[in-house]
């Protein structure tokens, strides 16, 4: 009988020993602290064997985007286009044929949602294709219906603007009124020729673009969008009409689904950005971005822990209703390994750095396995490596490669089997901050006492648990002091060491350390 009691005493520990009882559950946060995957459809995963990605490629590989922690999906634009970038639209509501049909799109909608994964598309509103049916009348004459869906102008109204002689951090473009070759009319273009802006001042644009979030939302039922190119509906020296544009935007779109999440992409400095966030909550922190940068070039670890501080004040004055979208690269940025010298523990660093900050991250496929890529734009957005080429079935061939080749970039498949991956290092870090509310829903507050130049300090707070969080960022060991109830160390990268109340940092390692009551 005791022997029977020993034995049923010793399968429960075991059973709640695999049950995973004795670990922190590990929690969506997804929006405001989610974590949204980028997705590049043509390059991500082709089904059918035609060197294209497509959505039924995708749904293929949902698995992976769960595996790996992300909560939502962004998909940079999947509607026709004459592109292979397809950031100009020749039909709002269809999707692109190189990527399937509707239902294939519906289907992976369903997958997605099935597996707790939310649906963002990018939405292009700014401007459309010159190929699309708007403009191709519009262009015929100045009385056709269509011509106030554009900005017009007589050749000699503007001819100390055609020549534009700067560009601007989204845009290299000098050039911004185009002649369509049909008389003395130019049309306005802000990025280049074949996308003509539309005209926001014409109530019937405004329309017509509410009815094409409405077909989204309710007919085909994603979750929100991503607006692309938000500070330009307006000129840059009419802010206070694109604020006002978004913030209706914003009702209509809340009023055909109240929890729609809209994230805003406008490039600039925090100054610029944060008179947005009332009519989109979410908007992307390209200062976190260059910042990060920033701070490993000059060795310089409380630059960016400032910076964000600074931004997320800065915010708050605003409203408290807000989404940080933070990035550390994304598919108009070299990729990230490129940004850090090709250095490896630099990127899993990075990574430590992006998940143990306030916000709700953003990754852009490939960064989980060490994709290389620099400008041209196609080579920030090469295929993905799911494996060795002799055995990839999914890998695209739409552009040949020049950064991200078997010769350069471990597999997917391959790295799984490695403890030491970035594609492990990731799904371990992702799950930290999944696990530990303090990380992903915390306030920020900087450490104050003495450090190094090189090491980034900081705490994180929320509710019942306080972590800090320290990263050295350069290749030499450092020491910090920290108070004696942090005692529990988390999570160690880099091999640091807690002796006491001292923290000692090697190369690029970071550590997270939790307080103990």
């Amino acid at each position: 009988m005791k022997y029977q009691i020993g034995l049923f005493v010793t399968i429960l520990v075991i059973i709640w020993s695999c049950s995973g009882k004795g670990e922190k559950e590990v929690e969506n946060h997804w929006p405001h602290a989610g974590i949204t995957y980028e997705i590049f459809i043509q390059s991500f995963y082709d089904s059918d064997g035609d060197g294209i990605g497509d959505f039924n490629g995708v749904i293929k590989k949902l698995d992976h985007v769960k595996e790996l922690g992300a909560n939502a999906i962004w998909f940079m634009p999947i509607m026709p286009s004459p592109t292979y970038h397809k950031y100009d639209v020749t039909d709002y509501k269809d999707v692109h044929p190189d990527y399937g049909t509707m239902d294939d799109f519906k289907r992976l909608l369903e997958e997605a949602h099935k597996r707790d994964i939310k649906i963002v598309i990018d939405l292009i509103i700014n401007h459309t294709s010159t190929e699309h049916p708007w403009f191709q009348e519009s262009q015929k004459s100045r009385d056709n219906p269509y011509r106030d869906y554009y900005v017009w102008a007589q050749k000699d109204t503007i001819a100390d603007f055609i020549n534009k002689k700067t560009i601007t951090l989204d845009s290299d473009n000098i050039r911004q009124w185009h002649d369509p070759g049909f008389g003395e009319d130019y049309y306005y273009g802000f990025f280049w020729g074949g996308m003509p802006d539309l005209n926001f001042d014409n109530p019937k644009v405004r329309e017509e673009i509410y009815e094409i979030g409405r077909f989204w939302l309710e007919d085909i039922g994603v979750d929100g969008f991503r607006l692309d190119a938000a500070k330009h509906i307006f000129p840059d020296d009419r802010p206070e009409d694109n604020h006002a544009f978004w913030k209706e935007f914003r009702d209509r779109m809340t009023a055909i689904k109240p929890d729609i999440y809209l994230v805003g992409e406008v490039y600039d400095r925090k100054e610029v950005v944060a008179p947005y966030l009332p009519g989109l909550p979410a908007l992307f922190n390209f200062d976190f971005h260059y910042t990060l940068i920033e701070a490993y070039q000059k060795e310089d670890g409380m630059l960016l822990a400032k910076k964000q501080k600074e931004v997320l004040d800065f915010y708050l004055d605003i409203t408290k209703d807000f989404i940080d979208a933070t990035f550390s690269s994304n598919h108009d940025q070299p990729r990230l390994l490129n940004s850090l010298d090709e250095n490896p523990r630099k990127l899993k660093q990075a990574i430590n750095i992006l998940m143990t900050m306030p916000g709700a991250p953003y990754l852009y496929y490939g960064e989980e396995i060490g994709m290389l890529g620099q400008k041209p734009d196609e080579h920030i957005r090469e295929p993905f490596l799911w494996d060795i080429r002799a055995n990839d079935r999914g890998r695209t061939t739409w552009i040949e490669p020049k950064y991200s080749i078997d010769e350069t970039v471990t597999p997917l498949a391959i790295q799984k089997s490695m403890s030491t991956s970035y594609f492990n290092h990731y799904k371990d870090i992702i799950k930290l901050r999944n696990s530990n509310r303090a990380l992903a829903l915390g306030n920020l507050e900087l450490y104050e006492g003495e450090l190094a130049q090189p090491l980034m300090a900081y705490f994180r707070n929320h509710k019942h648990q306080e972590v800090f969080v320290a990263h050295n960022l350069s290749d030499v060991t450092h020491r910090l002091e920290i108070p004696e109830d942090y005692s529990h160390v988390i999570y160690k990268y880099g091999s640091p060491e807690l002796e006491g109340t001292t923290v000692i940092l090697p190369a690029y390692a970071s550590i997270v350390i939790e307080k103990l009551d």
